[in-house]
């Protein structure tokens, strides 16, 4: 298990929570709601979304990426005002032991399982995609 690695399943499982948080979304449209609910549950499907933006950028800082490389991904001038933003993080995740890695990924199957059950004929034909991940390192 690497940082790498480990921020990769946190990608997918923030990906998974904003997946359902915005089926929820969907699913309330008609209901009777005050402006301040419905903008509530929009802010939160953001807040989530960079979230999942940040892991992202994480995981791919521990896989090689370089500062200049993000910073242009994320539509950002300045390669240096990104890797403050993030050395706390990679600095955190990356001094994680092997075994603290290994704890905080537990449970990645249900993730496997969750994209099984959620498939749509559009969707690429993996059944274990991040049992392959782990896998493949």
């Amino acid at each position: 298990m690497t940082p790498e690695i480990l921020a990769r399943i946190a990608t997918a499982r923030a990906a998974r929570d904003l997946s359902d948080l915005a089926r929820q979304a969907v699913a309330t449209t008609a209901e009777t709601a005050s402006p301040t609910e419905r903008i509530r549950r929009a802010r939160e499907l953001r807040a989530l979304a960079n979230h999942l933006v940040d892991l992202a950028v994480l995981a791919e800082s521990f896989g090689g990426a370089s500062w200049e490389e993000l910073t242009k991904a994320l539509g950002r001038p300045d390669p240096g005002t990104v890797e403050r933003e993030f050395a706390d993080a990679v600095a955190e995740w990356g001094g994680k032991s092997e075994t603290d890695l290994e704890h905080a990924a537990e449970g990645y199957e249900a993730l496997d399982e969750w994209y099984a059950r959620h498939r749509e004929d559009q969707d690429p034909e993996v059944s274990t995609p991040v049992a392959d991940l782990r896998n493949r390192h």
